[in-house]
């Protein structure tokens, strides 16, 4: 886990408060690390002294922790140098940023150079990324920063210009000018975005496509793609959209590897342009032309349309001109459309805005940010061949109002796209961490269930099919599908394939129409201004009985009479009683339980329930509030009993939520993750004195908070002295 309960949660709650002051946006990004380029440069700047960046230091662990880690050979000989130390002159950009800046060097992060490639060719997306206003001469202080996407929010990453070489030459990302450095200082703050330069070996174009736009990506299997590919990739370049493609191979062994055409099997290659062209030999038909670029710049395609081939012959100067066409080594090259479906198997491409690629007309999106998290024992369901467990998984309601404006095909419907992302799973590779196997379902919901936010229950899902759903579950960072489906309101349950497997998700769900989707507050996508201000559904947080009532004035039981003898026995003549007076009064009876299969409770259960039923501030009890104190471990032990069918002693953390609803207590996802990894064992159960303890805390802290909340609008403030003093004693 990469953070403690509490830092994490904490992390969380940082975050969104971050959000709510505009934190995250492109005129406002996050600063990575906390670090602030413009007072880092000033300071720099002062003292006369060259930026050191001491989160990602010039050192092997910033290199990489196995191939390019302490033990690996690669490294020995590898040294750390400024630009102003490896040539004279060294120029941020020359004459403009393009996608000949850009060669590969010793690291197999083709997917990344061929994603660079293609932001060359829209310079306002570039310089989202690339801010301008740097140089190695006015300002310079040996400091850089870029601005990157990231899980719904931009953040800003600073680095020194500090860059890995080797005889003088830099070892990774290139240029083919040899003073010129923003794509090499580019790749090393994605590396530090994600922990190492090893980090970014081997990938999908479409990772580092997303974290430069904030936009989404679909997949086209060239061999099922439809007709109108051709049309979908011109009006995708003239949107701006990223493009990338490769060729599968099927032999590990043969990735990366050269064929006889000039295409490398394995490689991922960059969509830079679309055009058609007419040879003078064909009066009346055009030939529709692709133009991609190998990120290592050399190596081409030597088939038809290559640099040389005859077929340029047959094309008038104007033709040669307007398709730009040249005779270079430079890893870019021209082929056939037709040849470019033959060749390749896959395409992606990064929309800036979801539109309809289907059809003429560009629509206004809105897109909405959802946080998740599946966690062992409490949200981490598996999928639905699991379904003792997938109803536990994070759920997300989407209400369609409003039908397409334009349908295709005469179809009627609400058209929408759903991303559901993982995190963090590249930075945390070095911890052996892999992508996980990730997917999602969409279920309608009845009619008489519209607006009911709460979680759906396990017979739901029973007996329910899904409406929709991803095409496969895989092990990609990102899984994304658009649909169409009629008016009417829905539940996506994003989750991994296996259960138990836990991690952070953002989904994102980009509707057409503004008022279509509830899972969070329209945003026009085009605006790349994320706010992730929805919860997932069951988000009401409530308990019936946070005011102790009083005790009933009942006819005792015998089990009643039993305590008051045991209660007067051990409190003596001030009939008050310690916590660890209370653990003897308490189990002596809960032990002749057999079926509850508990050694009773701990002192510090019998702490927490002290400070529970405290009304005086004595830290003890007295007849009365020990007699409310069983009452409520009466109720909450039946709670337990049914629960705990089998007579184990402990009920499965899956369970814990329709255990603590029952005792009266309405929670969301992000507290059931909490009260799982406070109080369930390695095993994922929890036993009874960890039930009760759970139950005593939620009543102690919703009593606390109401009793704070005089005018009943859900938010106290507290000092620290009052946040210490009811969390300490709670």
């Amino acid at each position: 886990m990469p953070y403690t309960p509490s830092g994490f949660f904490c992390d969380r709650l940082i975050r969104e408060r971050e959000r709510r002051d505009g934190e995250g946006s492109l005129n406002k990004p996050l600063r990575f690390n906390g670090q602030d380029f413009n007072a880092l440069r000033q300071e720099c700047l002062q003292r006369k002294s060259p930026f050191e960046d001491d989160s990602f230091p010039a050192t092997v662990e910033s290199l990489g922790f196995k191939e390019l880690g302490h033990k690996s050979n690669k490294v020995k000989n590898i040294v750390w140098k400024r630009p102003k130390e490896i040539c004279e002159n060294p120029q941020f950009i020359v004459g403009g940023a393009s996608r000949t800046d850009i060669c590969q060097g010793d690291l197999g992060d083709c997917w990344l150079l061929a994603a660079i490639a293609c932001l060359t060719l829209n310079e306002k997306l570039l310089y989202r990324v690339v801010p301008q206003e740097q140089s190695f001469s006015e300002g310079y202080g040996g400091i850089f920063h870029f601005q990157f996407w990231r899980y719904g929010d931009w953040v800003d990453v600073v680095i020194d210009d500090r860059i890995p070489t080797f005889n003088n030459q830099l070892v990774f990302t290139k240029s083919a000018e040899r003073n010129e450095f923003w794509s090499a200082l580019l790749e090393k703050a994605y590396a530090k975005l994600h922990g190492s330069y090893e980090a970014l070996k081997g990938g999908n174009t479409t990772e580092a496509m997303e974290d430069f736009t904030g936009g989404v990506t679909e997949f086209y299997e060239l061999k099922e793609a439809p007709k109108e590919l051709y049309k979908i990739m011109k009006k995708a370049l003239l949107r701006g959209s990223l493009m990338g493609c490769s060729i599968d191979s099927l032999v590990p062994a043969r990735f990366e590897t050269r064929t006889a055409t000039g295409l490398v099997k394995g490689h991922a290659y960059s969509v830079t342009a679309v055009d058609e062209c007419k040879p003078s030999q064909q009066k009346d038909s055009k030939v529709r032309l692709v133009r991609l670029r190998n990120p290592w710049g050399q190596v081409e395609w030597n088939g038809p349309w290559s640099d040389n081939s005859k077929e340029w012959a047959n094309l008038s100067a104007a033709e040669k001109e307007k398709l730009q066409h040249q005779s270079a080594e430079d890893g870019e090259f021209w082929m056939s459309f037709e040849d470019f479906k033959k060749n390749y198997t896959k395409i992606e491409i990064c929309n800036l805005t979801p539109d309809a690629l289907e059809d003429d007309k560009i629509h206004k999106w809105t897109v909405s940010v959802n946080e998740g998290r599946w966690v062992k024992g409490c949200s981490a369901g598996g999928c639905r061949n699991y379904p003792d467990t997938f109803w536990t998984n994070p759920q997300y309601r989407l209400r369609l109002l409003e039908e397409d404006d334009d349908p295709e095909d005469n179809e009627v419907g609400c058209t929408f796209v759903v991303a559901l992302m993982q995190k963090n799973r590249r930075k945390e590779r070095k911890m052996g961490a892999n992508l996980f196997t990730i997917g999602f379902a969409i279920y309608e919901v009845p009619k008489e269930m519209h607006g009911n936010k709460q979680h759906m229950q396990k017979d739901f899902f029973v007996f329910s099919s899904s409406k929709a759903r991803c095409k496969s579950y895989i092990n990609l960072r990102e899984v994304t599908q658009r649909f169409r489906l009629s008016p009417g309101e829905y539940v996506i349950v994003p989750s991994t394939y296996e259960p138990h497997q836990e991690g952070e998700f953002i989904l994102r769900v980009f509707s057409e129409k503004k008022n279509t989707s509830e899972v969070a507050a329209p945003v026009r996508a085009d605006d790349f201004h994320y706010r992730p201000s929805s919860r997932e559904i069951e988000n009401r947080i409530e308990a019936d009985h946070p005011v102790p009532a009083p005790a009933s004035v009942g006819e005792e039981s015998e089990e009643d009479q039993q305590f008051r003898t045991i209660f007067q026995e051990i409190a003596g003549d001030d009939m008050e009683i310690t916590a660890n007076e209370l653990k003897n009064v308490l189990n002596r009876v809960i032990t002749k339980h057999k079926e509850l299969n508990t050694k009773g409770f701990s002192l510090e259960s019998c702490r927490s329930m002290i400070a529970l039923m405290d009304m005086d501030g004595t830290g003890r009890l007295n007849l009365q509030e020990f007699r409310h104190l069983w009452n409520k471990i009466k109720q909450w032990q039946g709670i337990f009993k049914h629960y705990n069918a089998d007579q184990s002693g402990s009920i499965n953390s899956y369970e814990m939520r329709n255990a603590v609803n029952d005792a009266g207590f309405r929670l969301n996802n992000q507290l059931y993750d909490i009260i799982t990894m406070r109080y369930a064992n390695e095993g994922m159960n929890i036993d009874f004195d960890s039930f009760i303890s759970c139950l005593v805390r939620l009543e102690a802290m919703f009593r606390a908070f109401q009793a704070f909340d005089q005018d009943g609008d859900g938010t106290i403030r507290l000092s620290v002295l009052e946040w210490l003093q009811l969390t300490m004693y709670a």
